[in-house]
């Protein structure tokens, strides 16, 4: 019986963990894959339908950087659309033991948008998102860092 009962508490603990690792919610720190510095926070939300979404809730100050107010080049409907606040990615949805697919993330600065794909990493602190046009082996990776 005390068997069975140890048994199942660390199946519940290596399924929390799992279960932890792969819930994107909350705050990430988003790294600029150019120059490693801090970009921006984006809080990441689980919607309705299952997918994954993030928006901007603060813009960190870097050297020589002075940030948009607002998307200017952006497609509609964030034309013009104040950066504080917009939604950068949404459709994010779980496909495999961490691995996110069939996203689509804009780039404020430029305007563009890029499909997306993510993995997380095993303890859950680090998530590397990858946007791209046609193939993913075309495309940029940023790693953003989970903030406790």
């Amino acid at each position: 019986m005390k068997k069975n009962i140890f048994l199942a508490g660390i199946a519940g603990l290596i399924l929390s963990g799992n279960l932890f690792a792969a819930d994107l919610t909350g705050i990430w720190q988003q790294i600029d894959d150019k120059t490693g510095s801090p970009k921006a926070l984006i809080q990441i939300s689980k919607d309705s339908n299952g997918t994954f979404s993030g928006k901007i809730t603060k813009i960190t100050p870097r050297p020589g950087y002075t940030p948009r107010e607002t998307c200017v080049n952006c497609p509609a409907p964030y034309t013009n659309k104040p950066i504080l606040g917009l939604e950068v990615f949404k459709g994010l949805k779980l496909e495999g033991e961490n691995s996110y697919d069939d996203g689509r993330i804009l780039d404020p600065l430029s305007g563009k948008t890029y499909s997306l794909k993510g993995k997380l990493s095993q303890n859950g602190k680090r998530l590397h998102l990858r946007g791209y046009v046609g193939i993913a082996a075309i495309g940029r990776t940023q790693i953003w860092i989970r903030q406790e």
